[in-house]
Order: C-alpha cells, then structure tokens, then sequence
C-alpha cells in the first residue's frame, strides 16, 4: 500500500454502503486505505488530476469504487476541511 497522502478524519459510512461492501466481502478498510494512498479506482481522468491537486491545495477528493459482481459503486469522499471521510453509494450523496 502507498503511504498516506493526507488525513480522512472522522470515518462515516451510510447502512447502504456498509450493506453492499459486506454483501461483497469487500473490506471498508482496504478500500479506505487505497483512496488514502492516491489510488481512486474508476473516476474521470479530470477528477483524478482534480484529486491530485485536492491533496496538495486542501480540497475535497473523490474516489469510486466498483464492488461486486453486479458492477455496483461506492464513492469515497474526504472533505476539503480533512475532518471527515464518508463511504457512500452515488445514489446516496
């Protein structure tokens, strides 16, 4: 894994995210870790240089995940503020 790049603060999650990561044996953690290391999985090559500039100016960072088999979505997102990281579903922000 990549060392950290910056802060996730408070960790929150919503019940559907929490419910489709265990439902996939997918590890909150490990995902969490990833978005920390700079790795943001599936998002627009302008939201990754966005993020790239986010962990060096302090703004927000986003990241996507796929889990599952069905192709389903959880985004990671760290406030600009760095006081707190939610794991959540798209249909859900």
């Amino acid at each position: 894994m990549a060392a950290p790049l910056f802060s996730l603060g408070q960790l929150v999650a919503t019940p559907g995210a929490l419910a489709l990561l265990a439902g996939a044996g997918e590890s909150p953690a490990e995902l969490l870790a990833r978005h920390q290391g700079g790795d943001w999985d599936e998002v627009l090559s302008e939201d990754a240089r966005e993020n790239e500039l986010s962990v060096l100016r302090g703004y927000r960072i986003l990241s996507s995940y796929q889990v599952g088999q069905r192709g389903e979505r959880v985004w990671i997102i760290t406030e600009a503020s760095r006081s707190s990281t939610s794991i959540l579903l798209p249909e859900e922000y």
